[in-house]
């Protein structure tokens, strides 16, 4: 079968866009990844002699405007996303951006809406990536039964010692970063396709180390917390924590928990586990070959440009869902009090 060919633009090529999207879109029949633009002309020049990519653009703005290419990958931190995917919806270009959706909710949905108004285009984020293999295993587990009624969630990611002389990293960085705190959306994303969203939350959070030096040696204000502790009540009914911590020595990475009525459910170390009422313990759920989830963002987009399958990882929609909750935690750490989700 003879595939119409897709030219794709790159607009950011961080360490993400270098190892995943550009090899696998480039891996695609009838895909050519045409365009790169970087922070710096030379960093662009890099990645385009590294990868093949014929065309370095001088701005981002004139590769989004670019009539020859049709579809863009918004590789950037999230500043950026927002004035991107507008700029190459606009444009009337198909676009796969980068998580976290945006720096805030208004920026989120204000990509929604405009995503919205042109359905004959693709609009993807790249998913939450920690849990794609259990997902499915996941969600049939809850709804067979195997917990009973859902009542309590904890999520907890954490490890590493505090460093106080460390650089300001972007995580750290409001300007680059906005409501997002380290890698607190991820998870909250991972809840959210396995139980749905929340309607309530409560927050609090610690910066241990006020400033820090950025690229240039300047010594800038750090806003974003290094730990964060997060109560949300959800919509099934179940009371979710989070913690997310760069300050946790010896923490134990990720580790999520779901406790139902007559069972529990746990990931950790890449594994599930599970065990239900009466039984000695929990045990390693082996997942089925055919519920096995990937890797396979850069692949969706592409069949779904080409009508071949609709986008599930992940949607604007669950975009807008995850910002608005990330924005309620934000509003909840400056104002001390719960926020509720409309």
């Amino acid at each position: 079968m003879s595939l119409s060919p897709i030219r794709i633009g790159i607009i950011g090529a961080g360490a993400n866009t270098r190892d995943r999207h550009i090899p696998n879109l480039q891996a695609l029949p009838g895909v050519e990844v045409a365009g790169v633009v970087n922070r710096s002309r030379g960093s662009s020049a890099r990645v385009a002699e590294q990868f093949g990519i014929p065309r370095v653009y001088h701005h981002w703005t004139d590769l989004a405007a670019d009539p020859a290419l049709d579809a863009v990958v918004i590789g950037t931190w999230p500043y950026l996303h927002a004035p991107a995917t507008l700029a190459a919806l606009q444009a009337n270009k198909h676009v796969l951006c980068e998580a976290r959706m945006a720096m805030n909710a208004a920026e989120a949905q204000a990509m929604w809406d405009a995503a919205r108004s042109r359905p004959h285009l693709v609009a993807q984020l790249v998913p939450a990536p920690f849990t794609l293999h259990v997902d499915q295993t996941v969600r049939r587990l809850l709804a067979e039964g195997y917990v009973g009624d859902l009542l309590a969630i904890n999520v907890q990611f954490g490890q590493g010692f505090l460093d106080p002389t460390s650089p300001l990293h972007w995580r750290q960085d409001f300007d680059l970063s906005g409501y997002n705190i380290m890698t607190l959306g991820i998870w909250y994303e991972t809840i959210l396709r396995w139980v749905g969203e929340a309607t309530r939350v409560t927050a609090m959070g610690q910066v241990y180390v006020k400033t820090r030096q950025d690229e240039t040696g300047a010594r800038r204000a750090v806003r974003i917390p290094e730990h964060v502790d997060v109560l949300s009540e959800m919509a099934c009914g179940a009371q979710a924590h989070f913690q997310v911590s760069s300050v946790a020595g010896f923490g134990p990475g990720a580790d999520i928990w779901l406790f139902g009525s007559e069972g529990t459910l746990r990931f950790r170390d890449n594994k599930l586990w599970g065990g239900r009422r009466g039984e000695a313990g929990l045990r390693e759920i082996e997942i089925p070959a055919e519920e096995r989830g990937a890797w396979r963002v850069e692949e969706e987009f592409v069949n779904a440009i080409r009508g071949l399958e609709p986008v599930k990882l992940t949607t604007f929609t669950d975009g807008v869902k995850y910002m608005r909750w990330t924005e309620a935690v934000a509003r909840s750490l400056a104002e001390g009090r719960t926020i509720a989700l409309g």
